[in-house]
This record gives structure tokens, C-alpha cells and sequence, in this order.
């Protein structure tokens, strides 16, 4: 199998103070031809930050990581995307682990989460030539220091609620590069121990949970998530979701 990622993930580290979305600049040098695989672009403050099936990723200036990824996955087709998706979610996870220490899960699709807290998220876009997958795009924001999150309130947190301490956002962030570039590297050497990996982390696996389809609001048991990314859930009789079909329902 050829190298999924042959440099190092934050060579070279840009370092923006302002900037509207990490994923829009590094799409940007994608195109103009500027950037390399492992190019790392870090924002203080975003202005118009991504999150999910078009929402916005709100976050307060100077208090957390915000990054960008560019990524050439070689090795990888584009049918293997969700594969990528995996290794970068476990990076994170086990990065926030070393500070947070316990309780910190994936939840399906994209968000990172200490006990039922959101403490971060991730949006990965790609860049395509014909059908030739040229860059994943790999948008990252996680709760640091921030500790006022307005509407959320007590459905987020972040490192300086659960340790009490502060932290250097740019130390993170390198620190952080450095964990999903290991995971990232995993997929050479075993797709399925990363796949294994990701389910010993996943959120409320074989519990119960309310979810939502259009008008439908039902309870059922989390079971895994495929290789092509469906929410697998059920017990007697198996369903499959694809990303934006269901939602959760909290109380």
C-alpha cells in the first residue's frame, strides 16, 4: 500500500491572527498551488468557521484550536474516505484524552465529546481533479480555554472547565498535528485497528439513545458506524444512517 501521508502533518505551520475560515484559506493555497501535504493553517480568530451540512463552527477569539489540514491521501480512494475520517477523529480523541483524561468520546459523525459535553468538531472537504481525490481538507476546532459558550451553556465545555487549568493554543495545536499524523500513519500499517480503535471511543455504543428522522422521533441502540460512514443502530433488526439523515435528540 503507498503512503497515506509521507510529510509531516504542521511542515509547514501558518499561523493566521484573523482569517473567516481555516478550510476556505487552505483550499485556497490548495488551488493556487501553494501547499503541500501536511500544511497546517492555525486561526486565533475565524470569522466564518464551518461546521457540518453547512452550519456555522462558532468559537471565541484567541481562547481555542482552530486548524486546517491539507492532506493528499495517498493510498486511499475516495470510496475509502471515511476511513481518513476515522484515523483523524482518533487523533483527536486521544489527544484531548492526555488533558482530559477519561470520558472523552467520537460522537457520530464529527464532534468530539467529554461525558455529554461537545468539546470540539471536525469537517473534512476534498478536493478533486476528474475523479483523481487530490486533498482532504481536514477543518478541526476544539474547546481550550473558552468557558462562557452563551445558548450552549452546559452542552459544551471545554480543557479549562474539566482541568481548571490554561493552556498555550499554539502548543496544542502542534501537539495535536502530531497525534492525528499518528493515526493517520496507522491506516498503513492496519485500516482495521484504527476501525477497531475508533469503536472503543464512539459515543453511547451499545446504549440507548433518541434519535430524529424528519417527524419521527425514536429510541434505539448505537451499534458501530460503517466504513462508508452510516450510523449503524438496533438490536433484533439492524438500521443504517448516512450523515444528516438522523439527528440526536437530548432531554
Amino acid at each position: 500500500m503507498a503512503p497515506i501521508n509521507t510529510t509531516t502533518i504542521g511542515n509547514p505551520f501558518i499561523e493566521l491572527q484573523q482569517v473567516d475560515s481555516t478550510n476556505n484559506y487552505a483550499t485556497a493555497l490548495a488551488h493556487a498551488g501553494m501547499a503541500q501535504s501536511g500544511t497546517v493553517v492555525l486561526a486565533h480568530h475565524q470569522t466564518k468557521g464551518k461546521g457540518q451540512r453547512t452550519k456555522a463552527w462558532e468559537t471565541a477569539a484567541g481562547q481555542n484550536i482552530t486548524l486546517s489540514i491539507l492532506l493528499q491521501p495517498q493510498g486511499l480512494v475516495l470510496s475509502e474516505a471515511f476511513f481518513l475520517s476515522m484515523a483523524v477523529a482518533l487523533g483527536v480523541q486521544r489527544f484531548y484524552s492526555r488533558y482530559a483524561i477519561e470520558d472523552v468520546y467520537i460522537k457520530w459523525p464529527n464532534d468530539l465529546y467529554w461525558r455529554d459535553r461537545k468539546a470540539g468538531g471536525i469537517l473534512i472537504e476534498n478536493i478533486l481533479t476528474g475523479a483523481t481525490w487530490k486533498y482532504a481538507i481536514i477543518g478541526i476546532g476544539i474547546n481550550i480555554n473558552q468557558t462562557d459558550f452563551g445558548e450552549l451553556g452546559l452542552r459544551a465545555t471545554s480543557l479549562k472547565q474539566i482541568t481548571g487549568k490554561q493552556y498555550d493554543i499554539v502548543a496544542l495545536a502542534k501537539e495535536l498535528c502530531s497525534s492525528i499524523e499518528a493515526t493517520v500513519r496507522q491506516l498503513q500499517v492496519n485500516k482495521q485497528q484504527v476501525v477497531d480503535d475508533f469503536h472503543a471511543v464512539l459515543y453511547k455504543r451499545f446504549e440507548k439513545v433518541k434519535l430524529r428522522k424528519d417527524a419521527r422521533v425514536f429510541e434505539t441502540y448505537i451499534q458501530g458506524v460503517s466504513t462508508a460512514g452510516e450510523l449503524i443502530t438496533g438490536q433484533a433488526v439492524e438500521e443504517r444512517f448516512s450523515v444528516g439523515e438522523v439527528e440526536w435528540v437530548f432531554e
